[in-house]
Protein backbone atom coordinates (compact mmCIF):
# COMPACT_ATOMS: atom_id res chain seq x y z
CA UNK A 1 0.00 0.00 0.00
CA UNK A 2 1.16 3.36 -0.80
CA UNK A 3 1.75 5.88 2.27
CA UNK A 4 2.10 9.50 1.70
CA UNK A 5 5.67 9.75 1.58
CA UNK A 6 5.62 7.72 -1.77
CA UNK A 7 2.53 9.71 -3.26
CA UNK A 8 4.27 12.70 -2.47
CA UNK A 9 7.40 11.29 -4.66
CA UNK A 10 5.39 10.31 -7.45
CA UNK A 11 3.77 13.54 -7.62
CA UNK A 12 7.20 15.29 -7.61
CA UNK A 13 8.27 13.09 -10.51
CA UNK A 14 5.60 13.80 -12.56
CA UNK A 15 5.85 17.32 -12.02
CA UNK A 16 9.87 17.21 -12.70
CA UNK A 17 9.34 14.67 -15.66
CA UNK A 18 7.23 17.45 -17.14
CA UNK A 19 8.80 20.06 -17.04
CA UNK A 20 12.02 18.24 -18.16
CA UNK A 21 9.74 17.69 -21.28
CA UNK A 22 8.72 21.46 -22.05
CA UNK A 23 12.37 21.98 -21.44
CA UNK A 24 13.83 19.66 -24.10
CA UNK A 25 11.00 20.64 -26.92
CA UNK A 26 12.97 24.33 -26.72
CA UNK A 27 16.61 22.15 -26.38
CA UNK A 28 15.98 19.84 -29.39
CA UNK A 29 16.78 22.98 -31.49
CA UNK A 30 19.65 23.78 -30.40
CA UNK A 31 22.57 23.52 -32.79
CA UNK A 32 25.61 22.13 -31.88
CA UNK A 33 27.55 24.96 -31.16
CA UNK A 34 25.10 25.55 -28.58
CA UNK A 35 24.85 22.55 -27.21
CA UNK A 36 28.77 21.77 -26.91
CA UNK A 37 29.02 25.59 -25.09
CA UNK A 38 26.71 24.22 -22.42
CA UNK A 39 28.39 21.46 -22.24
CA UNK A 40 31.75 22.99 -21.67
CA UNK A 41 30.19 25.21 -19.09
CA UNK A 42 28.87 22.03 -17.00
CA UNK A 43 31.89 20.32 -17.22
CA UNK A 44 34.08 23.61 -16.04
CA UNK A 45 31.71 24.38 -13.13
CA UNK A 46 31.98 20.08 -12.48
CA UNK A 47 35.62 20.67 -12.23
CA UNK A 48 36.07 23.51 -9.71
CA UNK A 49 33.65 22.11 -7.50
CA UNK A 50 34.93 18.36 -8.01
CA UNK A 51 36.72 17.92 -4.31
CA UNK A 52 33.99 19.25 -2.44
CA UNK A 53 31.74 17.08 -3.91
CA UNK A 54 33.78 14.32 -3.31
CA UNK A 55 34.22 14.91 0.38
CA UNK A 56 30.25 15.33 0.38
CA UNK A 57 29.79 11.76 -1.11
CA UNK A 58 32.05 10.16 1.40
CA UNK A 59 30.50 12.61 4.11
CA UNK A 60 27.04 10.96 2.97
CA UNK A 61 27.79 7.60 2.11
CA UNK A 62 30.32 6.06 4.15
CA UNK A 63 31.45 4.85 0.94
CA UNK A 64 35.05 4.79 -0.43
CA UNK A 65 37.72 7.66 0.27
CA UNK A 66 37.46 11.59 -1.13
CA UNK A 67 40.78 11.11 -2.76
CA UNK A 68 39.52 8.34 -5.35
CA UNK A 69 36.25 9.84 -5.78
CA UNK A 70 37.92 13.45 -6.99
CA UNK A 71 39.44 11.17 -9.52
CA UNK A 72 36.15 9.83 -10.48
CA UNK A 73 34.83 13.26 -10.55
CA UNK A 74 37.56 14.24 -12.55
CA UNK A 75 37.01 11.66 -15.33
CA UNK A 76 33.35 12.94 -15.56
CA UNK A 77 34.17 16.36 -15.86
CA UNK A 78 37.80 16.78 -17.49
CA UNK A 79 38.16 13.50 -19.29
CA UNK A 80 35.21 12.74 -20.40
CA UNK A 81 34.05 16.60 -22.36
CA UNK A 82 37.30 16.52 -24.03
CA UNK A 83 36.77 12.85 -25.63
CA UNK A 84 33.56 14.67 -26.50
CA UNK A 85 34.60 17.45 -28.00
CA UNK A 86 33.98 17.56 -31.56
CA UNK A 87 31.65 14.64 -31.98
CA UNK A 88 28.42 15.52 -33.62
CA UNK A 89 25.60 14.58 -31.83
CA UNK A 90 22.80 16.67 -33.01
CA UNK A 91 21.78 18.20 -36.84
CA UNK A 92 23.75 16.05 -39.44
CA UNK A 93 26.00 13.82 -38.24
CA UNK A 94 27.94 12.94 -41.34
CA UNK A 95 27.27 13.04 -45.43
CA UNK A 96 28.28 10.09 -47.74
CA UNK A 97 28.62 11.04 -50.74
CA UNK A 98 29.20 7.72 -52.65
CA UNK A 99 26.13 5.99 -50.96
CA UNK A 100 24.32 9.23 -51.37
CA UNK A 101 22.93 9.14 -47.39
CA UNK A 102 22.84 12.01 -45.63
CA UNK A 103 22.66 11.06 -41.48
CA UNK A 104 21.16 13.45 -38.81
CA UNK A 105 21.00 12.82 -34.99
CA UNK A 106 17.80 12.50 -33.44
CA UNK A 107 17.44 12.97 -29.39
CA UNK A 108 15.66 10.77 -27.65
CA UNK A 109 14.04 13.31 -25.20
CA UNK A 110 14.20 12.98 -21.30
CA UNK A 111 16.51 10.77 -19.80
CA UNK A 112 15.81 9.03 -16.80
CA UNK A 113 19.11 8.45 -15.17
CA UNK A 114 18.93 6.39 -11.59
CA UNK A 115 21.54 6.82 -9.72
CA UNK A 116 23.73 4.83 -7.32
CA UNK A 117 25.28 5.30 -3.97
CA UNK A 118 28.98 4.00 -4.96
CA UNK A 119 29.38 6.66 -7.22
CA UNK A 120 26.86 9.04 -6.43
CA UNK A 121 28.67 11.90 -7.94
CA UNK A 122 30.50 11.24 -10.73
CA UNK A 123 27.95 9.24 -11.89
CA UNK A 124 25.68 12.55 -11.59
CA UNK A 125 28.18 14.64 -13.21
CA UNK A 126 28.63 11.43 -16.34
CA UNK A 127 24.70 11.45 -17.24
CA UNK A 128 24.19 15.15 -16.95
CA UNK A 129 26.83 15.73 -19.48
CA UNK A 130 26.49 12.65 -21.76
CA UNK A 131 22.29 13.47 -21.44
CA UNK A 132 22.78 17.14 -22.38
CA UNK A 133 25.02 16.37 -25.36
CA UNK A 134 23.15 14.57 -26.76
CA UNK A 135 20.13 16.88 -27.09
CA UNK A 136 18.15 15.67 -23.94
CA UNK A 137 16.63 16.98 -21.23
CA UNK A 138 17.40 14.76 -17.24
CA UNK A 139 15.60 13.79 -14.48
CA UNK A 140 18.07 12.52 -11.97
CA UNK A 141 16.42 10.09 -9.41
CA UNK A 142 19.56 9.58 -6.31
CA UNK A 143 20.24 7.08 -4.38
CA UNK A 144 18.06 7.64 -0.95
CA UNK A 145 21.49 7.29 0.79
CA UNK A 146 23.62 9.95 -1.21
CA UNK A 147 20.50 12.34 -1.77
CA UNK A 148 22.31 15.48 -0.75
CA UNK A 149 25.62 14.99 -2.62
CA UNK A 150 23.55 13.51 -5.41
CA UNK A 151 21.26 17.30 -5.65
CA UNK A 152 23.91 19.39 -4.86
CA UNK A 153 26.08 18.19 -7.80
CA UNK A 154 22.74 18.39 -9.96
CA UNK A 155 21.86 21.96 -8.63
CA UNK A 156 25.72 22.94 -10.14
CA UNK A 157 25.45 21.66 -13.38
CA UNK A 158 22.01 23.09 -13.77
CA UNK A 159 22.92 26.37 -12.87
CA UNK A 160 25.82 26.74 -15.16
CA UNK A 161 23.66 25.06 -18.20
CA UNK A 162 21.43 27.73 -17.75
CA UNK A 163 23.93 30.44 -17.88
CA UNK A 164 25.20 29.34 -20.72
CA UNK A 165 22.04 29.24 -22.53
CA UNK A 166 20.03 26.28 -21.32
CA UNK A 167 16.11 26.50 -21.28
CA UNK A 168 14.83 26.31 -17.63
CA UNK A 169 14.10 23.15 -16.13
CA UNK A 170 16.63 20.98 -18.68
CA UNK A 171 18.09 19.09 -15.34
CA UNK A 172 16.02 17.93 -13.12
CA UNK A 173 17.03 16.38 -9.50
CA UNK A 174 14.11 14.28 -7.46
CA UNK A 175 14.20 15.60 -4.35
CA UNK A 176 11.86 13.21 -2.49
CA UNK A 177 13.31 9.74 -3.84
CA UNK A 178 11.67 6.09 -3.74
CA UNK A 179 11.14 3.27 -4.86
CA UNK A 180 7.70 3.86 -5.93
CA UNK A 181 8.57 7.40 -7.84
CA UNK A 182 11.57 5.67 -9.35
CA UNK A 183 9.11 3.24 -11.25
CA UNK A 184 7.29 6.02 -11.47
CA UNK A 185 10.40 7.78 -13.40
CA UNK A 186 10.80 4.74 -15.30
CA UNK A 187 7.34 4.07 -16.93
CA UNK A 188 6.20 8.03 -17.83
CA UNK A 189 4.79 8.63 -21.02
CA UNK A 190 7.29 10.99 -21.43
CA UNK A 191 10.52 9.01 -20.55
CA UNK A 192 12.72 8.56 -23.60
CA UNK A 193 15.37 6.01 -22.22
CA UNK A 194 16.59 5.07 -19.16
CA UNK A 195 20.13 5.00 -17.37
CA UNK A 196 20.33 2.72 -14.97
CA UNK A 197 23.21 2.02 -12.30
CA UNK A 198 22.67 -0.06 -8.88
CA UNK A 199 21.93 -3.37 -7.91
CA UNK A 200 20.14 -6.03 -10.08
CA UNK A 201 16.53 -5.20 -8.83
CA UNK A 202 16.71 -2.12 -9.99
CA UNK A 203 18.98 -2.84 -13.31
CA UNK A 204 15.66 -5.39 -13.72
CA UNK A 205 13.29 -2.89 -12.98
CA UNK A 206 14.65 -1.03 -15.67
CA UNK A 207 14.41 -2.91 -18.01
CA UNK A 208 11.06 -4.48 -17.23
CA UNK A 209 9.76 -1.00 -17.51
CA UNK A 210 8.46 -1.30 -21.42
CA UNK A 211 11.04 2.06 -21.93
CA UNK A 212 14.58 1.80 -23.88
CA UNK A 213 17.30 1.56 -20.68
CA UNK A 214 20.77 0.95 -20.59
CA UNK A 215 21.48 -1.10 -17.44
CA UNK A 216 24.55 -3.03 -16.07
CA UNK A 217 25.85 -6.29 -14.80
CA UNK A 218 27.67 -7.09 -11.76
CA UNK A 219 31.55 -7.11 -12.01
CA UNK A 220 33.26 -10.33 -11.00
CA UNK A 221 36.63 -9.32 -12.62
CA UNK A 222 39.42 -12.14 -12.85
CA UNK A 223 43.35 -10.84 -13.54
CA UNK A 224 45.49 -13.35 -14.93
CA UNK A 225 49.07 -12.39 -14.28
CA UNK A 226 50.85 -14.56 -16.61
CA UNK A 227 54.62 -16.23 -16.25
CA UNK A 228 56.12 -13.46 -19.03
CA UNK A 229 54.31 -10.56 -16.80
CA UNK A 230 56.69 -7.86 -15.45
CA UNK A 231 55.99 -8.49 -11.59
CA UNK A 232 57.24 -5.67 -10.43
CA UNK A 233 54.69 -3.50 -12.46
CA UNK A 234 51.88 -5.79 -12.20
CA UNK A 235 51.51 -6.10 -8.54
CA UNK A 236 51.74 -2.58 -7.61
CA UNK A 237 49.12 -2.13 -10.44
CA UNK A 238 46.74 -4.32 -9.46
CA UNK A 239 47.03 -3.31 -5.57
CA UNK A 240 46.31 0.17 -6.90
CA UNK A 241 43.25 -1.10 -8.76
CA UNK A 242 41.77 -3.11 -5.79
CA UNK A 243 42.27 0.02 -3.39
CA UNK A 244 41.03 2.65 -5.54
CA UNK A 245 37.93 4.04 -3.47
CA UNK A 246 38.02 0.96 -1.35
CA UNK A 247 37.01 -1.85 -4.28
CA UNK A 248 33.31 0.31 -4.97
CA UNK A 249 33.48 0.45 -8.67
CA UNK A 250 32.44 -2.96 -10.33
CA UNK A 251 35.19 -3.04 -12.88
CA UNK A 252 37.49 -3.94 -9.27
CA UNK A 253 39.85 -6.40 -9.29
CA UNK A 254 38.13 -9.32 -7.32
CA UNK A 255 40.37 -12.74 -7.80
CA UNK A 256 44.61 -13.07 -9.58
CA UNK A 257 45.05 -15.96 -10.99
CA UNK A 258 48.75 -17.24 -11.68
CA UNK A 259 50.85 -20.50 -12.13
CA UNK A 260 52.20 -22.15 -9.11
CA UNK A 261 55.49 -21.24 -10.04
CA UNK A 262 54.95 -17.41 -9.36
CA UNK A 263 53.62 -18.03 -6.06
CA UNK A 264 56.29 -16.81 -4.16
CA UNK A 265 57.12 -13.95 -6.15
CA UNK A 266 53.43 -12.69 -6.03
CA UNK A 267 53.04 -13.10 -2.31
CA UNK A 268 56.71 -10.84 -1.53
CA UNK A 269 55.73 -8.11 -3.87
CA UNK A 270 52.27 -8.09 -2.51
CA UNK A 271 53.23 -7.80 0.84
CA UNK A 272 56.07 -5.07 -0.74
CA UNK A 273 52.46 -3.18 -1.45
CA UNK A 274 51.32 -3.34 1.82
CA UNK A 275 48.94 -6.29 1.31
CA UNK A 276 47.77 -8.04 4.09
CA UNK A 277 47.61 -11.78 3.56
CA UNK A 278 45.27 -13.51 5.47
CA UNK A 279 45.37 -17.14 7.07
CA UNK A 280 42.73 -19.93 6.66
CA UNK A 281 40.97 -18.64 9.42
CA UNK A 282 40.74 -15.18 8.78
CA UNK A 283 39.65 -16.01 5.35
CA UNK A 284 36.84 -18.10 6.76
CA UNK A 285 35.64 -14.93 8.50
CA UNK A 286 36.04 -12.80 5.56
CA UNK A 287 33.83 -15.11 3.79
CA UNK A 288 31.13 -15.19 6.30
CA UNK A 289 31.46 -11.41 6.88
CA UNK A 290 31.32 -9.98 3.06
CA UNK A 291 29.08 -12.09 1.58
CA UNK A 292 25.19 -12.23 3.27
CA UNK A 293 23.17 -16.07 3.56
CA UNK A 294 21.08 -15.00 0.04
CA UNK A 295 24.40 -14.23 -2.01
CA UNK A 296 24.64 -10.44 -1.87
CA UNK A 297 27.61 -8.04 -0.65
CA UNK A 298 26.63 -7.50 2.69
CA UNK A 299 26.45 -3.39 2.65
CA UNK A 300 28.13 -2.65 6.01
CA UNK A 301 31.15 -3.85 4.20
CA UNK A 302 31.09 -1.92 0.73
CA UNK A 303 33.39 0.68 0.00
CA UNK A 304 35.11 0.47 3.48
CA UNK A 305 38.54 0.68 4.27
CA UNK A 306 40.58 -2.06 4.87
CA UNK A 307 41.09 -1.58 8.51
CA UNK A 308 37.92 -2.02 9.32
CA UNK A 309 36.88 -5.05 7.42
CA UNK A 310 39.77 -6.83 9.20
CA UNK A 311 37.91 -5.58 12.39
CA UNK A 312 34.37 -6.34 11.38
CA UNK A 313 35.97 -10.06 10.77
CA UNK A 314 37.34 -10.38 14.10
CA UNK A 315 41.20 -9.93 13.56
CA UNK A 316 43.48 -7.19 13.28
CA UNK A 317 45.75 -5.63 9.98
CA UNK A 318 48.09 -2.99 10.36
CA UNK A 319 47.00 0.86 9.79
CA UNK A 320 48.94 0.88 6.59
CA UNK A 321 47.07 -1.96 4.96
CA UNK A 322 46.29 -1.53 1.11
CA UNK A 323 44.00 -4.40 0.64
CA UNK A 324 43.64 -7.57 2.14
CA UNK A 325 44.40 -11.26 0.09
CA UNK A 326 43.46 -14.55 0.78
CA UNK A 327 44.33 -17.64 -0.65
CA UNK A 328 40.96 -19.54 -2.62
CA UNK A 329 40.90 -23.00 -3.33
CA UNK A 330 37.84 -23.13 -5.84
CA UNK A 331 34.83 -21.20 -7.11
CA UNK A 332 31.05 -21.46 -6.46
CA UNK A 333 28.97 -21.01 -3.29
CA UNK A 334 31.15 -23.13 -1.16
CA UNK A 335 33.64 -20.55 -1.76
CA UNK A 336 32.33 -17.34 -0.84
CA UNK A 337 35.22 -15.33 -1.32
CA UNK A 338 35.09 -16.26 -5.42
CA UNK A 339 32.35 -13.94 -5.65
CA UNK A 340 32.47 -9.93 -6.19
CA UNK A 341 33.15 -8.01 -2.75
CA UNK A 342 32.99 -4.45 -3.53
CA UNK A 343 35.71 -3.80 -0.69
CA UNK A 344 39.58 -3.67 -0.81
CA UNK A 345 39.55 -7.75 -0.21
CA UNK A 346 41.54 -9.87 -2.85
CA UNK A 347 41.16 -13.31 -3.72
CA UNK A 348 44.44 -15.09 -5.17
CA UNK A 349 44.52 -18.55 -7.07
CA UNK A 350 47.53 -20.20 -7.98
CA UNK A 351 47.40 -23.19 -10.63
CA UNK A 352 49.27 -26.07 -12.49
CA UNK A 353 49.10 -23.55 -16.01
CA UNK A 354 48.60 -21.47 -18.51
CA UNK A 355 45.54 -23.58 -19.42
CA UNK A 356 44.11 -24.05 -15.95
CA UNK A 357 44.46 -20.13 -15.01
CA UNK A 358 42.28 -19.23 -18.13
CA UNK A 359 39.64 -22.28 -16.69
CA UNK A 360 39.95 -20.56 -13.10
CA UNK A 361 39.16 -16.70 -14.91
CA UNK A 362 36.28 -18.31 -16.80
CA UNK A 363 34.51 -19.63 -13.86
CA UNK A 364 35.17 -16.81 -11.85
CA UNK A 365 33.29 -14.73 -14.73
CA UNK A 366 30.53 -17.58 -15.16
CA UNK A 367 29.89 -17.41 -11.32
CA UNK A 368 29.15 -13.45 -11.65
CA UNK A 369 30.48 -11.43 -13.35
CA UNK A 370 29.76 -12.19 -17.58
CA UNK A 371 29.86 -9.70 -19.94
CA UNK A 372 31.98 -7.15 -17.54
CA UNK A 373 35.57 -6.86 -17.50
CA UNK A 374 38.66 -9.07 -17.27
CA UNK A 375 42.20 -8.36 -17.25
CA UNK A 376 45.47 -9.91 -18.14
CA UNK A 377 49.27 -9.29 -17.56
CA UNK A 378 51.73 -10.36 -20.03
CA UNK A 379 54.39 -9.67 -22.70
CA UNK A 380 53.18 -12.82 -24.80
CA UNK A 381 50.58 -11.32 -27.28
CA UNK A 382 49.91 -14.67 -28.74
CA UNK A 383 48.36 -15.67 -25.25
CA UNK A 384 46.96 -12.08 -24.44
CA UNK A 385 44.62 -12.69 -27.84
CA UNK A 386 43.94 -16.22 -26.73
CA UNK A 387 42.90 -15.15 -23.22
CA UNK A 388 40.35 -12.18 -25.20
CA UNK A 389 39.07 -14.60 -27.36
CA UNK A 390 37.75 -16.72 -24.68
CA UNK A 391 37.00 -14.85 -21.82
CA UNK A 392 33.04 -14.50 -21.50
CA UNK A 393 33.84 -10.93 -21.03
CA UNK A 394 33.21 -7.25 -23.44
CA UNK A 395 36.64 -5.26 -21.92
CA UNK A 396 39.28 -7.39 -22.01
CA UNK A 397 42.23 -5.31 -19.87
CA UNK A 398 45.78 -5.56 -20.63
CA UNK A 399 48.88 -4.90 -18.14
CA UNK A 400 46.74 -1.66 -16.02
CA UNK A 401 44.61 -1.67 -13.60
CA UNK A 402 40.95 -2.73 -13.94
CA UNK A 403 38.96 0.26 -12.61
CA UNK A 404 41.53 2.82 -14.35
CA UNK A 405 41.51 0.46 -17.59
CA UNK A 406 37.74 0.14 -17.34
CA UNK A 407 36.22 3.51 -17.39
CA UNK A 408 38.98 4.81 -20.01
CA UNK A 409 41.28 6.55 -17.56
CA UNK A 410 44.21 4.49 -18.92
CA UNK A 411 43.30 3.18 -21.89
CA UNK A 412 41.16 4.70 -25.00
CA UNK A 413 38.11 2.83 -24.62
CA UNK A 414 35.28 5.46 -24.04
CA UNK A 415 35.12 7.40 -20.65
CA UNK A 416 32.01 6.09 -18.96
CA UNK A 417 30.58 5.37 -15.63
CA UNK A 418 27.70 2.93 -17.20
CA UNK A 419 30.02 -0.28 -18.65
CA UNK A 420 27.59 -2.58 -20.63
CA UNK A 421 27.98 -6.09 -20.32
CA UNK A 422 26.13 -7.58 -23.42
CA UNK A 423 23.41 -10.02 -24.01
CA UNK A 424 25.07 -12.59 -22.00
CA UNK A 425 24.86 -10.03 -19.04
CA UNK A 426 21.02 -9.17 -20.28
CA UNK A 427 22.31 -5.49 -21.50
CA UNK A 428 21.17 -4.01 -24.19
CA UNK A 429 25.11 -3.21 -25.21
CA UNK A 430 28.71 -3.91 -24.24
CA UNK A 431 29.83 -1.04 -24.95
CA UNK A 432 30.87 2.11 -22.33
CA UNK A 433 27.90 4.15 -22.66
CA UNK A 434 28.05 7.65 -23.93
CA UNK A 435 26.12 9.98 -25.78
CA UNK A 436 26.18 8.33 -29.11
CA UNK A 437 23.61 6.00 -27.20
CA UNK A 438 21.32 8.61 -26.28
CA UNK A 439 20.87 9.91 -29.98
CA UNK A 440 18.68 7.94 -32.80
CA UNK A 441 20.18 8.40 -35.88
CA UNK A 442 18.03 9.21 -38.61
CA UNK A 443 19.01 8.44 -42.66
CA UNK A 444 18.81 10.91 -45.50
CA UNK A 445 18.57 8.32 -48.65
CA UNK A 446 18.97 9.80 -52.06
CA UNK A 447 17.85 6.98 -54.68
CA UNK A 448 20.74 5.40 -56.11
CA UNK A 449 20.01 2.45 -58.48
CA UNK A 450 16.74 1.28 -60.17
CA UNK A 451 15.46 -1.79 -58.66
CA UNK A 452 16.19 -4.15 -61.32
CA UNK A 453 19.87 -2.78 -60.74
CA UNK A 454 19.62 -4.03 -57.07
CA UNK A 455 19.46 -8.28 -57.56
CA UNK A 456 21.40 -10.45 -59.60
CA UNK A 457 18.08 -12.67 -59.97
CA UNK A 458 14.94 -11.09 -62.63
CA UNK A 459 12.08 -9.30 -60.41
CA UNK A 460 10.59 -10.98 -63.42
CA UNK A 461 8.16 -13.31 -60.90
CA UNK A 462 7.43 -15.80 -64.49
CA UNK A 463 11.34 -15.58 -65.65
CA UNK A 464 13.19 -18.55 -65.47
CA UNK A 465 16.15 -17.74 -62.53
CA UNK A 466 19.04 -17.50 -64.38
CA UNK A 467 21.09 -18.79 -61.50
CA UNK A 468 20.19 -22.25 -62.29
CA UNK A 469 22.58 -24.57 -64.28
CA UNK A 470 21.29 -25.61 -67.34
CA UNK A 471 20.49 -28.66 -69.01
CA UNK A 472 23.55 -30.81 -68.71
CA UNK A 473 25.60 -31.42 -72.10
CA UNK A 474 26.49 -34.79 -73.93
CA UNK A 475 28.83 -36.75 -71.53
CA UNK A 476 31.06 -40.05 -72.42
CA UNK A 477 29.55 -42.98 -70.69
CA UNK A 478 33.35 -44.52 -70.63
CA UNK A 479 34.48 -41.11 -68.95
CA UNK A 480 31.89 -41.51 -65.83
CA UNK A 481 32.65 -45.07 -65.62
CA UNK A 482 36.73 -44.73 -65.15
CA UNK A 483 35.73 -42.23 -62.86
CA UNK A 484 33.65 -44.89 -60.60
CA UNK A 485 36.17 -47.30 -61.25
CA UNK A 486 38.72 -45.30 -59.74
CA UNK A 487 36.77 -44.16 -56.96
CA UNK A 488 35.90 -47.72 -55.84
CA UNK A 489 39.91 -48.76 -56.48
CA UNK A 490 40.46 -45.49 -53.74
CA UNK A 491 38.32 -47.52 -50.94
CA UNK A 492 40.42 -50.71 -51.70
CA UNK A 493 37.49 -52.18 -53.92
CA UNK A 494 39.19 -53.80 -57.04
CA UNK A 495 37.05 -54.04 -59.93
CA UNK A 496 37.15 -55.38 -63.58
CA UNK A 497 37.54 -53.15 -66.03
CA UNK A 498 34.29 -52.75 -68.83
CA UNK A 499 37.16 -52.21 -71.45
CA UNK A 500 39.67 -54.50 -70.60
CA UNK A 501 37.62 -57.90 -69.34
CA UNK A 502 38.00 -59.24 -65.42
CA UNK A 503 41.98 -58.30 -64.78
CA UNK A 504 42.00 -54.70 -62.87
CA UNK A 505 44.85 -51.87 -64.10
CA UNK A 506 43.42 -49.44 -61.52
CA UNK A 507 44.64 -50.31 -58.17
CA UNK A 508 45.98 -47.09 -56.40
CA UNK A 509 50.07 -47.99 -55.40
CA UNK A 510 50.94 -49.04 -51.85
CA UNK A 511 47.02 -49.98 -51.01
CA UNK A 512 46.37 -53.76 -50.87
CA UNK A 513 43.46 -55.54 -52.77
CA UNK A 514 40.70 -55.56 -49.87
CA UNK A 515 37.88 -57.43 -51.80
CA UNK A 516 37.73 -59.51 -54.58
CA UNK A 517 37.64 -58.61 -58.15
CA UNK A 518 34.37 -57.81 -58.85
CA UNK A 519 33.78 -57.85 -62.77
CA UNK A 520 32.17 -54.61 -64.68
CA UNK A 521 30.73 -53.05 -61.32
CA UNK A 522 31.16 -49.49 -62.67
CA UNK A 523 29.16 -49.95 -65.57
CA UNK A 524 26.43 -51.39 -64.19
CA UNK A 525 26.39 -48.23 -61.44
CA UNK A 526 26.10 -46.11 -63.80
CA UNK A 527 23.98 -47.53 -66.16
CA UNK A 528 21.19 -48.15 -63.33
CA UNK A 529 21.72 -44.27 -62.82
CA UNK A 530 21.27 -43.59 -66.48
CA UNK A 531 18.20 -45.66 -66.48
CA UNK A 532 16.82 -43.93 -63.35
CA UNK A 533 17.44 -40.22 -64.72
CA UNK A 534 15.82 -41.46 -68.31
CA UNK A 535 12.62 -42.74 -66.11
CA UNK A 536 12.29 -39.39 -64.45
CA UNK A 537 12.55 -37.20 -67.66
CA UNK A 538 14.84 -35.57 -69.44
CA UNK A 539 17.93 -34.09 -67.53
CA UNK A 540 20.06 -33.51 -70.69
CA UNK A 541 22.22 -36.48 -72.95
CA UNK A 542 25.11 -38.85 -72.13
CA UNK A 543 27.07 -39.75 -75.56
Amino acid sequence: MLEDKDLLSIQEVRTKVEKAYAAWLKYRDYSQEQVDAIVERMAAAARANAKRLADLAVEETGYGNAKDKYVKNLLCCDWLPRRMRGMKTVGILRELPEQKMVEIGVPVGVVAAILPTTNPTSTAIYKTLISLKAGNAIVISPHPRAHRCTCNTAAILYQAAVEAGAPEDIIQCVDNATMEATNALMRHERTGVILSTGGHGIVKAAYSSGKPAFGVGPGNVPVLVDTSADLEDAIPKIVAGKSFDYGTVCSSEQAVVAEASLRDRILALLKAQKAYLANDAQKDALGKLLIMPNWTVNPQCVGQAPTKIAKMAGFEVPPDTSIICAEVGGVGKQHPLSAEKLSPVLSLYFVSDFNAAMDTCFALLKFGGAGHTAVIYSKNDARTREYGLRMPANRILVNTPAPQGSTGITTDVFPSMTLGCGAVAGNITSDNVGPQHLINIKRLAYVTRRPEEAFEMPLDYNAAPSSLPGPVGPIDRGTVIAAVERYLASRGIAVASSATGPSCSCEPAGRPVTQSVVPNVAAEVVDRFLARRADSGPKGGFG
